[in-house]
């Protein structure tokens, strides 16, 4: 997968992949327009609507119905460096979801590819090219 970066302006940074554009920018705290989430901030919702994905595919295989539930992110950071704690998510069921799959739901989004990356990290290279891309 190539991921390609782009800068229209202003501390504003687009990312195009797949024939899409994924738009950030700064908070104005931090000197941008915020037109648009920051990249930190599209790293915490992509753990969040990636365990959204696998729930959401959990019940449509089930014929589940997902009126009612709901899922929150909570991500706590030290206070003084600012640095991210820990992450929670809280699933939550309407009293009509089927009891016998409460676990398998939570061990669904539990098993999203973003959880299992942030345990397993790859490696990151920054490489710098004389000349572009």
């Amino acid at each position: 997968m190539e991921i390609s970066v782009q800068f229209p302006g202003g501390k504003r940074v687009d990312a195009l992949v797949e024939g899409q554009v994924i738009h950030s920018d700064q908070s104005l705290a931090h000197g941008g327009e915020g037109s648009a989430p920051e990249p930190y901030t599209l790293f915490l919702a992509s753990l969040a609507t990636c365990a959204g994905v696998y729930v959401l595919g959990f019940c449509k295989a089930r014929n589940i119905p997902t009126d009612g539930i709901t899922l929150v992110q909570h991500a706590v950071f030290d206070p003084e460096t600012r640095r991210l704690q820990s992450i929670a998510i809280d699933l939550g069921l309407p009293p009509e979801f089927p009891d016998r799959y409460r676990d398998a739901v939570r061990r669904a989004a539990e098993s999203c590819k973003v959880k299992k990356t942030l345990f397993d990290p790859p490696t990151v290279e920054v490489r710098t090219l004389v000349g572009g891309v």
